[in-house]
């Protein structure tokens, strides 16, 4: 895929994890591409992909409307090839990481003979603590050359930036030095946004995806988690984990698609672990969907959880924000049940909302604006 198709604003979701744990076959399942064209920041070893995020409202509202288009909520994935040797990624000056919003961890829980472990054995727990530990040293040394070129320029009388910003700067080297990610750090808005332009990689959410054996694709994660080690890992609102057999997936890929949900109803499972998976990034990145729907087009858009309505109608055309009058406003699982726009205003269920309503997941919503 040529970057140059990306869209302009994207949820960028970075893969990373140690070599031969399923990370790059996790990435073309999720981009339904099994080899990739599209390249980040012009590295021949970082590929990039879009992945549909599944959402059945939004094929509710096209059964419903019959669009000639049907557009669904995206997010985009980022693969950097990982490097023999140590095992690991290479991550410590790897732009498409750093401007990553969320990072997926996947670690290997798997046993397969023909895809031998560069430490040969598995164990979840040490890799995602070798990887971990590789972002919190890469995000210390970020910090460190950032306090020694402030205090150097504060002993010359050149310092008229943020004197908040060394302070935070030192609880961050703090933190790290005592190997703890970012992520754990609990900052104000205002520090927040001081440390926003260093794109540290250990303050990233992250998405651990515990890579199982097939025997162990319909456990659940909880007790994945514990019987691979990871506990230790998972807490917080920053950091969640799910479990995802690649091998399985792989299969289900070739299937068609009432032979696929037959094979997971054989497995006890009830949806991919894949949609799982984008589901969950999407989700742990903060965003919410809400609709637009007609027989032009039934489409999906992603705003940060919190948007009010005329910040949401930009997201669809900048011409919308400006010339904002009213929202109509109704609530998808209203339309759906109704049958029609017009039985939803017959009941009273479609609201006019003005510039300032936070735009709620699964609203459906129509823009009146003034031209």
């Amino acid at each position: 895929m040529d970057v140059r198709h990306f869209p302009a604003t994207m949820l960028r979701a970075g893969l990373i994890g140690l070599a031969s744990a399923g990370k790059s076959t996790l990435f073309q399942l999720l981009t339904r591409a099994a080899d990739t064209g599209g390249r980040a920041s012009g590295r021949d070893d970082a590929a990039m992909g879009l992945a549909r995020v599944p959402d059945p409202r939004l094929d509710r509202l096209s059964a419903m409307f019959s669009p000639r288009k049907h557009t669904p909520a995206t997010v985009t994935f980022v693969d950097m090839a990982a490097r023999r040797g140590s095992g690991a990624a290479t991550l410590l000056d790897v732009a498409p990481y750093r401007t990553a919003d969320a990072l997926l961890h996947v670690v290997r829980a798997f046993r397969d003979d023909a895809v031998p472990h560069p430490a040969e054995s598995i164990d979840p727990g040490r890799d995602a603590r070798t990887l971990e530990d590789e972002l919190i040293l890469a995000d210390l040394g970020v910090a460190e050359r950032r306090i020694e070129r402030i205090e150097k320029d504060r002993s010359k009388g050149a310092w008229k930036g943020d004197a908040a910003e060394l302070d935070v700067l030192r609880r961050c080297a703090g933190v790290l030095e005592a190997g703890t990610p970012l992520r754990a750090l609990e900052l104000d808005r205002a520090d927040a946004r001081r440390l926003r332009g260093f794109q540290f990689l250990s303050a990233k959410p992250l998405l651990l995806v515990v890579n199982v054996d097939e025997a162990d694709a319909a456990i659940s994660t909880e007790d994945a988690v514990r019987a691979a080690g990871l506990d230790g890992f998972v807490h917080g609102p920053a950091v969640r984990a799910l479990t995802v057999c690649a091998k399985i997936e792989l299969e289900i890929a070739e299937l068609e698609p009432e032979d696929a949900a037959a094979f997971l109803a054989d497995l006890g499972l009830r949806e991919t672990g894949l949609d799982r998976v984008i589901r969950a990034t999407y989700e742990l990145l903060g965003y919410v969907s809400f609709f637009t729907a007609g027989e032009d087009e039934c489409r999906a858009w992603s705003i940060p959880a919190g948007t009010v309505a005329q910040a949401a109608a930009g997201e669809i055309h900048s011409d919308l924000a400006r010339g904002f009058i009213r929202a109509e406003v109704v609530a998808c699982e209203r339309l759906v049940a109704r049958g029609s726009l017009a039985a939803c205003r017959k009941h009273a269920e479609v609201r006019l909302e003005g510039k300032d309503y936070v735009v709620r997941d699964g609203d459906v919503i129509n823009v009146r604006f003034a031209t």
